[in-house]
C-alpha cells in the first residue's frame, strides 16, 4: 500500500495525526509500525493535546531524524543538512496551510477542540481537517525522505 494511503488508513483506524503520518514510513526505514506508533504517541493533538505544532509536522521531523540523524553530534555539516531538510519540509507544509500550528490549523476550519482526545466517530472525521494534514505530511515525506534514503 502506498505511504499516503497507509497514512490515511492508520488515521481513520484511530491513530493520532503524528502516529499515522510517521508509521506509514516505518518499514521504509527498518522500523516496525507498532514501534513508531508507540514512539510518536505523545505528538498527537499538537504535542499531547496542547494544540501547538501539528502532530503531522512533528512526524515529518521525527522521520527526518530517523532517516538522517545518525551522525556524530559534533558533525555540524551533517547537522546542518538535517536541519535544512526539516526547514524545507516544514516550509512546504506551511506553504500549503499557512501555519504548522495545530490550534491555528483547526481554527481555520472552525474547530475549537478540548485538549483531551476526542472520540473518533463519523462526525469527528467529517468535521476535522486533520486527515488532510496527515496526507500532506505523507506527501512531503515521500518527496523529501524516500529519494534520499540510505
Amino acid at each position: 500500500m502506498p505511504n499516503t494511503e497507509l497514512a490515511a488508513k492508520l488515521f481513520t483506524d484511530g491513530c493520532n495525526c503524528a502516529q499515522a503520518a510517521a508509521a506509514a514510513f516505518a518499514e521504509d526505514f527498518g522500523l516496525s509500525q507498532n514501534d513508531v506508533v508507540r514512539m510518536t504517541a505523545g505528538f498527537g493533538g499538537g504535542m499531547g493535546g496542547q494544540r501547538e505544532q501539528c502532530g503531522a509536522v512533528s512526524a515529518m521531523v521525527f522521520m527526518a531524524g530517523i532517516a538522517f540523524g545518525d551522525y556524530d553530534p559534533k558533525d555540524n555539516a551533517k547537522k546542518k543538512e538535517l536541519y535544512d531538510l526539516v526547514k524545507k519540509m516544514t516550509a512546504e507544509f506551511r506553504e500549503a496551510y499557512g501555519t504548522v500550528n495545530c490550534r491555528e490549523l483547526l481554527a481555520k476550519a472552525a474547530i475549537f477542540p478540548k485538549p483531551d482526545p476526542s472520540e473518533r466517530t463519523a462526525e469527528y472525521y467529517k468535521a476535522r481537517p486533520c486527515i488532510r494534514f496527515v496526507l500532506q505530511a505523507a506527501e512531503i515525506m515521500k518527496r523529501n525522505l524516500l529519494p534520499l534514503k540510505k
